[in-house]
């Protein structure tokens, strides 16, 4: 399993636990490829976490719905 960046890493350590396990897969997926970063929507249903090729690797961008 890829280890998560220093960013990711610090950007889950201030989530929920129910985030934190919503967030980690994308995030370990774009620690895989190490290419691009991750965008996270807080809609109003929860946070949909996604790999943004325009986002560089190892940050994240949050947005609303």
């Amino acid at each position: 399993m890829s280890q998560l960046p220093e960013s990711y890493v610090a950007y889950l350590a201030g989530r929920n636990e129910d985030d934190q396990m919503a967030l980690r897969p994308i995030l370990l997926q774009s620690s895989a490829d190490r290419k691009h970063g991750v965008r996270v929507v807080d809609h109003a249903h929860g946070l949909q976490a996604r790999i943004d090729d325009t986002i560089p690797f190892g940050t994240v961008v949050e947005d609303v719905d």
